[in-house]
C-alpha cells in the first residue's frame, strides 16, 4: 500500500512543498488534509518560483491529481485567486479534486479573526488572520459551513442564519462592529459556486479506490508537528493536526493504509508568531539565518525567528508521528560557520532534560544545552551524493540523524528542484 504521510518535524516552513515536488513525479496523488491558506508552500521548478497556499504542491506535477481533503478549511476567492495565477503561467490546474464535506472559510469567520485578536492585545495567538481559527471553531460547534452546502440555497440560508445569531451579537455588543447581514453571505458564497463545482467530488471514495489499486497517494501537512492543536506548543498553534494522525481524518483513510511517514526538518529551526522557542537567537548568528535562508513567511509575509538546530522537537516529532524517515532540508545555508551549535537537551529548573517537557511552563523557561559541531566553508550546492558533501557536512547530518531517532533519507542542498541528495527513496 504506498501510501505516505509528509509532514514539518518542528514549527512548520520546514521545506514541505520542495519535499512534496521532488516525490510529484512518481505519485499520483498528492492530498491537503489539514489546514487552510495559514499555510504556505515554496516551490521552485528551473527558473520559476511558485508560491501555494492552498493548493497541494501536487498540482506543479503533470500527471498527479492534487486533492484538497475534509479536513481542509476552504476559502474560495483563495481557492479562485490561485487557479487562476497559475492557469495564466500554463500549469493545467484541470485534475484539482476538492472535498465535498471540506468547511468554507465565510466572509464572518475571516472579521472574527481579525477583531478577536486585536482585542487580545499583549495575549494575542498571531494568528493569520485568515479566518481558520473560527472557521474550525464553527465546524466543532456543529455551526459551519461545508463546500456541499454551496449547492443548496436553502441549506445554505439557514447555516449561515445560524451562525450569524451568535456572532452577530459578538460583533454588535462586545466588539463595537457593525452586524453582518446574513443575505449579503450568502449571495457572495453562492458567487462561487459554479467555479468550484467542477472540481468537488467525494475524495474520501477516490482515494480509497485508488490505494486498492496501488495508486501511489501522497498526504500533505501543513504547517508543523509543534503547531498541531493537540501536540504543540499549545495555546501557540494552529488550530487543526498536522501530525500524521490528521492525514487519517482529514482525508477519510485508515491508519493501516499509511506505510511510511516521512518529517520535513530544517538543518536549523524557525518559527513564525508568538510562543516558546528555546534555540531562539537575537544576535548576528540568527540575523545570518534569517538573511541567508530568506527566511519570511511565504503566506504571511513575516520574518521567521530563527535559531540553531533543535533535537529535542525532533525526537519528540519522530515519537508523535511514528516517523519512518527524515528529509533534511537548507543544510546549504549553515556554509561558513567555523563551529555549529546543536541543542542536544534543556535546562529546566538547573535540571537537564532530554525530552520535551509537556508541561507548557517548564517549556516556556527551558534552555538550551548545546553541544558543538565542527562547521564547513565549502559550496555544497553541486553536491548530487552524500559524499560529495564536506567531512564536516557528513558528520552534521549523522549526529542529526542519531539525536533525532530515524534515518535522514535525503538533503536539501540549495532551493531549486535538483538541489537535492537523495540517500534512501521514499518508495
Amino acid at each position: 500500500m504506498p501510501a505516505l504521510v509528509l509532514l514539518g518535524a518542528q514549527w512548520g516552513d520546514e521545506g514541505k512543498g520542495k519535499a512534496t515536488d521532488l516525490l510529484g513525479g512518481s505519485v499520483d496523488y498528492v492530498v491537503r488534509y489539514q489546514g487552510g491558506n495559514n499555510a504556505g508552500h515554496t516551490v521552485v521548478v528551473g527558473d520559476q518560483k511558485y508560491a501555494l497556499h492552498l493548493l497541494p504542491s501536487g498540482i506543479l506535477s503533470p500527471g498527479c491529481t492534487p486533492v484538497i481533503g475534509n479536513g481542509v478549511v476552504v476559502d474560495p476567492s483563495v481557492l479562485l485567486s490561485e487557479l487562476s495565477g497559475l492557469n495564466e503561467r500554463g500549469v493545467d490546474t484541470s485534475k484539482l479534486l476538492i472535498s465535498g464535506n471540506a468547511h468554507i472559510i465565510t466572509p464572518y469567520n475571516v472579521t472574527v479573526d481579525k477583531v478577536t485578536e486585536r482585542f487580545l492585545g499583549k495575549r494575542k495567538i498571531g494568528t493569520t488572520g485568515r479566518g481558520i481559527g473560527p472557521t474550525y471553531a464553527d465546524k466543532i460547534n456543529r455551526v459551519g459551513i461545508r463546500v456541499q452546502d454551496l449547492y443548496d440555497e436553502s441549506i445554505l440560508t439557514q447555516k449561515v442564519e445560524a451562525a450569524l445569531d451568535v456572532k452577530n451579537q459578538l460583533l454588535t455588543k462586545l466588539y463595537n462592529r457593525r452586524a453582518i447581514a446574513v443575505g449579503q453571505v450568502v449571495e457572495e458564497l453562492l458567487g462561487y459556486a459554479e467555479q468550484i463545482k467542477p472540481y468537488v467530488a467525494d475524495t474520501v471514495l477516490v482515494l480509497n479506490k485508488a490505494l486498492d489499486e496501488d495508486k501511489v497517494v501522497l498526504f500533505e501537512g501543513g504547517q508543523g508537528t509543534l503547531l498541531d492543536i493537540d501536540h504543540g506548543t499549545y495555546p501557540f498553534v494552529t488550530s487543526s493536526n498536522p501530525t500524521a494522525g490528521g492525514a487519517c481524518t482529514g482525508a477519510g483513510v485508515g491508519p493501516t493504509r499509511i506505510s511510511r511517514v516521512i518529517g520535513i526538518l530544517k538543518a536549523y529551526t524557525t518559527r513564525v508568531g508568538a510562543g516558546p522557542f528555546p534555540t531562539e537567537l537575537f544576535d548576528e548568528d540568527g540575523e545570518a539565518l534569517r538573511r541567508i535562508g530568506g527566511e519570511r513567511g511565504v503566506t504571511t509575509g513575516r520574518d521567521r525567528r530563527c535559531g540553531w538546530f533543535d533535537a529535542v522537537i525532533a525526537r519528540y516529532a519522530t515519537r508523535v508521528n511514528g516517523l519512518t524517515d527524515f528529509f533534511l532540508t537548507k543544510l546549504d545555508v549553515l556554509t561558513g560557520w567555523e563551529q555549529i551549535p546543536v541543542c542536544v537537551a534543556y535546562e529546566i529548573d538547573g535540571k537537564r532534560v532530554e525530552e520535551l517537557p509537556y508541561s507548557q511552563t517548564d517549556f516556556h523557561h527551558a534552555k538550551p544545552v548545546y553541544e558543538m559541531l565542527p562547521g564547513w566553508s565549502e559550496d555544497i550546492s553541486k553536491a548530487k551524493s552524500f559524499s560529495d558533501l564536506p567531512k564536516n557536512a557528513q558528520a552534521y547530518v549523522k549526529a542529526l540523524e542519531e539525536m533525532s531517532g530515524a534515518p535522514i533519507s535525503a538533503i536539501g542542498v540549495g532551493p531549486g528542484r535538483d538541489e537535492t541528495i537523495e540517500i534512501n527513496s521514499f518508495l
